[in-house]
């Protein structure tokens, strides 16, 4: 190999290790995001709700960051094989992860909605464990991307399912809870949003599994994911 290009590889190297840190920021602000978000739904916590959302800012300007690094590389070193799948694939989690940002602003958002309206006790404690769940998740595909770790990206990927069904059984449960007492009707209504939007979120570390499992193998996951049929209501963002 010349001197050229060795400066050619080193340079390529800088770039991907660019890319990585930038990711490296994103996913422990969205994890903070998501952990904080959730925290502040159980302990109404007003202010913490608004920096929640102040703070999506950054995994944005974070994402635009990524973004235009990625495809400057792709230009100005014209990458194949497995040096193209790494950029690809910092492009798509940086995506996902800003999504997961949005998802948990939203959640932050419905703290600041739910100012001053009655709350059941321990209506919460289900919204808690699915979010719990979730952060770990999120938590390990992050890891296993950093590793290239495959096999475990493939046990984030299979637990899906497992998000989808605690979903559905709180549910059913704030639906209960609705049903027997209308003023429960305004807070579970608030919750049900923000379950769907932690269930959502699960969806992106999903995502962000089969995008592991696409830079290590070079092709993408054939198999159906593990889904549970969700139960369903006029919910949005």
């Amino acid at each position: 190999m010349t001197l050229a290009d060795n400066h050619i590889v080193s340079s390529f190297d800088d770039d991907l290790n660019e890319l990585s840190d930038k990711l490296a920021e994103m996913g422990g602000l969205c994890e903070k995001l998501v952990g904080e978000s959730v925290d502040a739904l159980i302990r109404r916590d007003i202010p913490l709700a608004r920096r929640v959302i102040d703070w999506d800012r950054q995994i944005d300007r974070l994402q635009h960051e990524i973004e235009e690094h990625g495809i400057l590389t792709i230009a100005k070193r014209a990458p194949v094989a497995i040096d193209l799948r790494q950029v690809v694939a910092a492009l798509r989690i940086a995506n996902d992860l800003e999504r997961i940002g949005d998802l948990a602003k939203n959640i932050a958002k419905r703290v600041v909605a739910l100012d001053g309206a009655f709350q059941p006790p321990k209506l919460a404690a289900g919204v808690a464990h699915i979010a719990d769940l979730t952060l770990a998740q999120l938590k390990e595909v992050l890891d296993a991307y950093t590793r290239r770790d495959d096999k475990r990206a493939l046990e984030v990927w299979s637990q899906d399912g497992e998000i989808d069904a605690l979903y559905n059984s709180l549910f059913r449960e704030l639906l209960t809870y609705m049903m027997e007492d209308p003023r429960n009707i305004g807070f579970c209504a608030h919750l049900l949003f923000c379950a769907k939007n932690i269930e959502r979120i699960g969806d992106h570390a999903t995502n962000v599994a089969e995008t592991v499992y696409y830079v290590v193998h070079g092709t993408a996951l054939t198999e159906d994911r593990p889904k549970a049929e969700l139960m369903s209501a006029e919910l949005g963002d």
